[in-house]
């Protein structure tokens, strides 16, 4: 991988801009590298679910008197015993139960679970539960779920979520829960007068967002309230919703995350948590469920879509107009699905000059697992079709693909969405350099195509972070905040930052883990928000510690006529120098005592989502590919992807995040498809379910690095990750139709890529 931008220090050692390697060695001493499914709790069970094999039925009876009477079995949990607490949850809607009450909704569904002494004797004790199903008609693709007549999935009114933070009707609309609407100029009256029009059907799968360490939680609940650690990406939020969920008091619940082997959106708000603690409530002891990943694959995925996209155009190029249609399937269950509807919606049009906008986005049942967040999502979903588009008026007024971008983009400063935050990045710059790293218009051999992909993703979700920072007396400092460290590297970029504003190295800077009971509130990590929030968190925290610093010093030196300076972990004044430890004493008169500095970050005016987002992330990419004709298969030779980062803390972990986004959106781009037929998922295992390998990768693969200072967060900076991921997929959808491969379904296997191939032959032929 290689950067464009060169690395500035800002001011005391230069802690931000430097790729620096912190290893685990510390972190593993004090416990904090140790995973959940690695973790044992003195007294602790194994707890096993109990999963529908049927992707609707209605539950006859349940007998468990077998299991209960099993030795080792400690408790069997069922619907009967949740009669004392309301027991559904859900982020976006209240539908989901913490285990099956008298309807199973999809394959996977949890419908009892078992607390045993161990592993062997749980699995024996599911085994010996009986239950007698009656079957009900299934909803298991889209079509089918919006279809006249179709099967309810659901029929009780819609109960709001605790953070939906979206207008939802409590009434159902067949199996829709959500719609959004996007109206902006005189759409059907541009369309009628436009000389050119691009229009077609579009299909995008559902995806597992496959993370090497599956969904795994500890619950442990007595008299003193309920302790759980667990794999998850919004602790704050799973806290509140076991809270609401048991009727506990917000302080009684306490939430631990240690490392987490990934996450990419399947870890985000509550999973597996509700069914642990209801089991650990039952067993009065300790309890642990860890998934299979055929079991984490039934508990949440990535929305697939159907979509219909138009685009119209003048006669020299000019994009005038585009309407969508899309319907997300968000399973049998909410989710985060209504946000990642409203994320598409606002996605749909691509960062163009529009006259005319119009989206229809629904959030549909059908009877799948449910679907949440994943990488990008919304961008993802419609960006690669929208750039098909784009390129398709280019063929047809003889435009070329960059120069299509370049008179059509929007500009630093336009308007993106109406009543949003106006764009806050270059894209025709950004589109310049990925397209300038390909070596666009040197002849390519037969087979081949390049693409270019631009979009824009809604980032930073609510901006609420804070953190605290304190100095220590023997000069070292730790940086407490709740954002989940998953892989990012965001400990490393917390501990740079405070370092840069205390001007000392980032080496003797310690970022602790989260826990909800000492840790303090962090809205959720995700969306690309940790270093530009939680991190603009951290800066303030630390600056009021050296306010603090440079107070003490004036004290030792009272003469000074100009502020001492901080560097290298002491104050400086015309060669004389008291380091933090001598400055921390001088405070307190002892050797003794902390420095301590509290930072927030909290919304402006009403905090709400149309004001938004904090920032706009850049999803831009390019691709070379090559397309065999005679077996379908495509390979990505090379790409570039452009991380436009406001300014790169650790321009390393910019690079790495860059790269693993582009492996995961050649993944889907060519491979990944959750394979659903009558509800029932084909491809549950990872030797059916294709993920991208090491063979896989591109031979070239640049990552673009963009510093214009213009981001919210710390020294200007902005998120990263997910939009190289929306646009990999786009730039290799793009690359391929440009090898004269039509592209109108997601992922480009070879079986696919080769009927494509010879339906055009035929065509081409008959014409």
């Amino acid at each position: 991988m290689t950067t464009e931008a060169p690395v500035r220090p800002s001011q005391g050692e230069g802690q931000v801009g430097r790729s620096m390697r912190r290893t685990d060695a510390d972190d593993k001493l004090r416990g904090e590298a140790e995973y959940v499914g690695d973790m044992r709790v003195p007294g602790m069970l194994h707890g096993a679910v109990l999963r529908s094999p049927l992707p609707h039925a209605r539950i006859r009876s349940l007998d468990a008197s077998a299991a209960e009477a099993l030795e080792g079995v400690v408790a069997v949990l069922t619907g009967a015993d949740l009669a004392d607490t309301d027991p559904y949850w859900g982020h976006a809607i209240k539908d989901r139960p913490i285990v099956a009450i008298d309807v199973v909704r999809h394959v996977g569904e949890p419908v009892a679970a078992v607390a045993a002494v161990d592993e062997a004797t749980a699995q024996a004790a599911l085994a010996l539960i009986e239950v007698d199903y009656e079957e009900l008609p299934v909803a298991g693709t889209i079509e089918q779920a919006l279809a006249p007549g179709a099967p309810l999935i659901h029929e009780k009114e819609i109960r709001p979520g605790l953070f939906h933070g979206l207008a939802l009707d409590e009434e159902r609309d067949g199996n829709v829960c959500y719609r959004y609407a996007i109206d902006q100029g005189d759409v059907d009256g541009i369309f009628a007068n436009a000389d050119i029009v691009v229009e077609g059907d579009y299909e995008f799968p559902g995806v597992y967002q496959y993370s090497m360490e599956t969904h795994t939680v500890i619950a442990d609940v007595g008299a003193g309230g309920i302790t759980v650690w667990a794999t998850c990406q919004h602790p704050f939020l799973v806290r509140a919703e076991i809270s609401a969920l048991f009727d506990v008091p917000l302080s009684r619940v306490r939430v631990i995350v240690p490392y987490l082997g990934g996450g990419f959106g399947s870890k985000s708000y509550t999973k597996m948590e509700p069914v642990t603690v209801a089991l650990a409530r039952k067993a009065g002891l300790p309890v642990r469920i860890q998934n299979r990943v055929d079991e984490s694959m039934a508990t949440t995925r990535r929305h697939g879509a159907r979509f219909h996209m138009r685009t119209a155009a003048d006669a020299t190029g000019r994009l005038l107009a585009r309407d969508v249609h899309v319907d997300f399937d968000t399973g049998a269950y909410a989710d985060n699905g209504p946000r990642v509807v409203a994320t598409g919606g606002d996605a749909a049009p691509g960062p163009y000059r529009w006259e005319g906008v119009r989206v229809r986005a629904a959030c549909v049942h059908t009877n799948t697992a449910p679907s949440g967040s994943y990488r990008a999502f919304g961008a993802s979903h419609l960006q690669w079709a929208g750039e098909l588009q784009v390129d398709e008026v280019g063929r047809r007024a003889g435009v070329d693909a960059l120069e299509m971008r370049r008179r059509n983009l929007a500009r630093p400063g336009e308007d993106v969405r109406r009543g949003g935050k106006p764009l806050d990045a270059d894209l025709v710059g950004d589109i310049e350099k990925a397209a300038e790293r390909l070596v666009r218009g040197t002849p390519l051999p037969e087979g081949h195509g390049r693409g270019l992909s631009v979009g824009l993703l809604a980032a930073g979700a609510h901006p609420v972070s804070s953190a605290v920072v304190r100095l220590e007396s023997d000069g070292e400092a730790v940086v407490q905040v709740g954002s989940t460290e998953m892989g990012q590297g965001q400990r490393t970029a917390f501990a740079q930052i405070a370092a840069e504003v205390l001007a000392m190295p980032a080496e003797r800077v310690r970022c602790l883990g989260t826990d909800t009971q000492f840790t303090p509130y962090d809205r959720s990590t995700g969306a690309s928000r940790s270093t530009t929030l939680a991190g603009l968190a951290v800066q303030r925290a630390a600056q009021e510690i050296r306010d603090d610093l440079i107070d003490i010093a004036r004290s030792v030196w009272p003469e000074a006529e100009e502020e001492p300076e901080l560097r290298d972990g002491a104050a400086w004044y015309r060669g004389e120098s008291r380091s933090y430890p001598q400055l921390v004493a001088v405070r307190f008169g002892l050797s003794g005592g902390q420095l301590i500095g509290e930072g927030g970050v909290h919304p402006r005016g009403t905090g709400s989502y149309a004001e938004g987002p904090v920032f706009w992330e850049v999803c831009v990419a390019a691709a070379e590919v090559s397309v065999d004709r005679d077996t379908g298969k495509v390979t990505v030779e090379k790409t570039a992807t452009v991380a436009d980062v406001g300014r790169a803390i650790n321009p390393q972990l910019v690079e790495r995040q860059d790269e693993g986004a582009t492996m995961q959106g050649i993944g889907n781009a060519l491979f990944e498809e959750m394979a659903y037929a009558d509800g029932l998922l084909l491809n549950d295992n990872l030797l059916e379910y294709r993920i991208p390998s090491m063979e896989d990768l591109p031979t070239e693969s640049s990552c673009i690095i963009v510093e214009n200072g213009d981001g919210p967060g710390p020294f200007g900076a902005k998120g990263c990750g997910e939009g190289a991921f929306a646009g990999v997929i786009g730039a290799v959808a793009t690359a391929v139709a440009d090898a004269g491969v039509p592209v109108n379904a997601l992922p480009l296997t070879p079986e696919r890529v080769w009927r494509s191939i010879g339906q055009t032959s035929q065509q081409e032929v008959g014409s």
